[in-house]
């Protein structure tokens, strides 16, 4: 008994030392402390003690005096880091150090402090802010016929170019010293989120020149002369921009692209000018066939050395003039019937005078640096805020349908399988729209989020789409049935089209969620890469040391951590909250140190060549994604004041996000190359079993019901969407509808109760209604009530029809006529 006692005390000292994270002097120094007591009470035995001492000895001795650790541990380890470490590219060096990084980092750490994000409040619009949502933001909704556009004119109406170019849209981003808005990324995100939910091709041609395009480069970058000349002309729309990287053969890497241009002199304007001759191949570039400025993006060489030494300068940026000489541009792609300017541009021995370097030659070769740093802040809003605001329009308009459309006397919302699908429609809604907003408050907090732009720019999209699939689902025919009465199906043909821009998903989630953030985000690893490039050996070897043995500390307190907290369902763990949230936290704290445990076992085992694993850097990016994504929907409970009435929206979301976050981290440990290992990772990750389950079905009715009938929750949840109930917009109609159709559900149950005791008989709803009210059974104003809200509802539900010749006509020449009679009946 008395050994049991003594292997308890010095395992549980050890423990808590590691879960505390304590510093090797400490850990010594109690584990010593324990031995001692034992000792001079000469229990458990001598053998006991001696052996003890011993295993003491081996571990704190080497431990302890520093320059004895240094050579004969730390030198050693140092030797082979350096040899298993590949050396990093240029290109990853400047992706790694372009970035900022912000509470993703805390999840790396295996402890994250919570008070420091639910403390920091997100940023919320300011009164001019507000002041454009509800007025020119409103008016441009008003004039939006998405039909017209994606069907007649594929293309904007003149009106709408002109409203977005006298109101600032196309300039947002630009500071008013320059004549733009000069609004924040909140604000940026509040009116893509609005205008995307009733046209993506209008949402696409502000999301643009506010994102990833020349006026942000300007602002970054750009010469004096460059900015006081475009600046302002950007800003009210004299120039529509657009950026050329991607090219045929490399994608969006522009590491890579063939496109290129040679340092030369020639003829500009009459007269021998040095300039650059460029030869290149763009596609898939948004807002080209409209664009008069044109951002492109080649490799530059210099073979006669009129600039410099360097033949291969590298990735280069210029500003080109529509008009500029040999430059193709104007065709259009057609992506999945969804008519956003995008189209190709090409040149073949176009010449540019060298003052068209963006930045002119100071900047020349410097344009890998200038996107990514610019692609971090562009993505981290455009398509996140963008597939929210298409996410919340579902959201709102399929619980209004699923409550107005009726089958079998019932609502169709109450059906259990079509509350699964509102289920997952509100809680993937309220997980976006929460990603969305934390990573737009970053960028306006200074930051520039690389890796969390890339989880919100992921799982936004993906999200998206399985809100519109759930969505169209529920419509069923009402959805499939292309016409100005349906709401649906072109954001449904669009999702692709996000899942694939702005990187591709498939490498966003293989490559850059974990891989930008095992290096960048982990609290050791860029410290030991930038400890091998110490010049001074001395140095070298005393940081690696101190860093180091601060790692394998971490690694250690995380092993620890995530066993102890899975055995207590996070119970040890310091969090706030109240008795509704505490939970989600303790949680977080237990998952988070089992995904930092796993990423330093898998870079340990891995090395360097763990960006060729994608499969595992993408269950870890999963992981990564599913905890920041969980801290954003409590960070948005906690601003709001947690309200009660979402709490069940909020638990869906939750546990939806942490059975994923459980199914990535067993994913790594089923695959991790050593099978003897693999029990032990389940040990310490999931000592007690895989607990998470997906949310049960009475959470689901709960979620779905509060879809069905207008509240606080509701309105929160679809905040920001476009409501008018113009005519024209069937969302909006159905949202004054609804609560009319609630009204009358009751009398309705009385109608079919009369049905069913054979006092009402009429063959048509009419007859039914007039009899009712014949007998008394209704009263005048029921029976209106019914009367109207039958008609309202066929108009609801109805899908349109077409001449066959009209669709022939859609996007023809001849389509005038068709155009003009589409607009009279709207």
């Amino acid at each position: 008994m008395i050994t049991l006692l003594f292997l308890a005390a010095v395992l549980a000292t050890a423990l808590t030392c590691a879960y505390f994270k304590t510093r090797v002097i400490v850990w010594t120094a109690a584990v010593g402390a324990v031995l001692l007591a034992f000792t001079v009470a000469g229990q458990p035995g001598w053998v006991a003690l001696t052996i003890a001492w011993l295993l003491f000895a081996v571990v704190a001795v080497p431990m302890n005096p520093l320059p004895w650790r240094r050579q004969f541990l730390t030198r050693p380890v140092l030797k082979a880091f350096a040899k298993m470490t590949p050396q990093i590219s240029e290109t990853e060096r400047v992706a790694l150090e372009a970035g900022t990084v912000g509470f993703e980092g805390e999840l790396f750490s295996g402890r994250p402090r919570w008070q420091r994000l639910i403390k920091k409040p997100l940023h919320e619009l300011t009164m001019e802010e507000q002041t454009f949502l509800d007025g020119p933001v409103e008016q441009l909704c008003d004039m939006i016929d998405e039909w017209e556009i994606s069907h007649y004119r594929a293309d904007l109406p003149e009106d709408v170019w002109d409203h977005l170019k006298k109101h600032g849209f196309l300039g947002m981003i630009i500071p008013k010293e320059y004549g733009g808005l000069g609004f924040s990324a909140v604000a940026h995100r509040a009116v893509l989120e609005k205008v995307a939910g009733m046209s993506s091709t209008l949402g696409s041609v502000i999301a643009v020149p506010n994102s990833l395009g020349p006026a942000e480069l300007l602002l970054h970058y750009g010469t004096k002369q460059q900015k006081d000349h475009y600046l302002p002309r950007l800003a009210d729309g004299r120039e529509v921009p657009c950026f050329g990287l991607t090219s045929t053969t490399a994608g969006s890497d522009a590491t890579s692209i063939a496109d290129y241009g040679v340092v030369c002199k020639g003829e500009w304007r009459g007269k021998e000018t040095l300039g650059i001759r460029l030869n290149f191949e763009k596609r898939y570039i948004t807002l080209a066939p409209v664009a008069t400025v044109v951002g492109l993006a080649f490799r530059l060489y210099d073979p006669d050395s009129l600039l410099g030494e360097t033949e291969d300068i590298g990735i280069t940026l210029a500003l080109l003039p529509r008009e500029t000489p040999g430059m193709e541009i104007g065709r259009r792609h057609f992506p999945l019937n969804n008519p956003f300017p995008n189209g190709p541009i090409v040149g073949k021995d176009v010449f540019i005078p060298i003052d068209y370097l963006l930045g002119g030659t100071e900047y020349a070769g410097q344009g890998w640096r200038m996107l990514v740093e610019s692609l971090s802040v562009g993505r981290a809003i455009s398509l996140p805020s963008s597939s929210t605001g298409g996410a919340k329009t579902a959201a709102l308009a399929t619980g209004a349908y699923a409550r107005i459309r009726k089958q079998f006397n019932m609502p169709i919302g109450r059906f259990e399988g079509v509350e699964e699908a509102l289920a997952r429609i509100a809680g993937y809604t309220y997980a976006m729209s929460a990603l969305s907003r934390q990573t737009a408050s970053a960028v306006d907090d200074g930051e520039k989020p690389s890796v969390p732009g890339a989880i919100a720019k992921y799982w936004a999209t993906e999200l998206s789409r399985e809100v519109l699939k759930d969505a169209m689902d529920v419509h069923g025919g009402k959805g499939i049935i292309l016409g100005p009465k349906n709401y649906l199906g072109r954001g449904w043909q669009g999702a692709p089209i996000w899942i694939t821009v702005e990187g591709a998903n498939i490498l966003t989630r293989s490559m850059m969620i974990f891989g930008q953030g095992a290096i960048r985000c982990h609290p050791y690893v860029l410290k030991e890469l930038e400890a091998l490039q110490i010049s001074d050996p001395q140095e070298q070897l005393e940081t690696f040391d101190r860093v180091l043995f601060s790692h394998v500390g971490h690694s250690i307190s995380c092993a620890v951590r995530s066993m102890v907290l899975g055995v207590s369902a996070g119970r040890f763990a310091a969090v706030p909250g109240d008795r509704r949230t505490r939970k989600y936290y303790r949680k977080l704290s237990r998952y988070s140190a089992s995904f930092a445990l796993l990423a330093d076992i898998a870079m340990l085992t891995y090395g360097g060549k763990l960006k060729q694993k994608e499969k595992i850097s993408a269950r870890l990016g999963d992981a990564l994604s599913q905890l920041y994504i969980c801290s954003a929907m409590l960070r948005r409970f906690e601003q709001e004041g947690r309200p009660a009435a979402d709490q069940p929206i909020l638990a869906w979301a939750f546990h939806d996000a942490i059975h994923r976050t459980q199914n990535a981290l067993a994913g790594v440990i089923d695959n991790y190359p050593f099978p003897w290992l693999r029990p032990f990772l389940r040990l310490v990750v999931f000592p007690i079993g895989r607990a998470e389950r997906t949310p049960n079905d009475r959470l689901g009715h709960k979620v779905a019901a509060l879809m069905l009938s207008p509240s606080e929750t509701r309105d929160r949840l679809t905040r920001g969407v476009y409501k008018s109930d113009r005519t024209g917009h069937p969302i909006g109609v159905m949202e004054t509808l609804l609560p009319k159709v609630i009204a009358a559900e009751p009398i309705e149950r009385k109608l079919l109760k009369a049905q069913r005791a054979g006092q009402v008989q009429g063959h048509t709803y009419e007859e039914q209604v007039a009899q009712a009210r014949a007998q008394n059974l209704l009263t005048e104003q029921e029976a209106e009530l019914l009367l109207d809200v039958r008609k309202r509802s066929l108009e609801v539900v109805a899908v349109d029809d077409f001449d066959h010749a009209e669709l022939q006509s859609g996007l023809t020449p001849t389509g005038d006529a068709a155009r003009a009679e589409h607009r009279e009946a709207a």
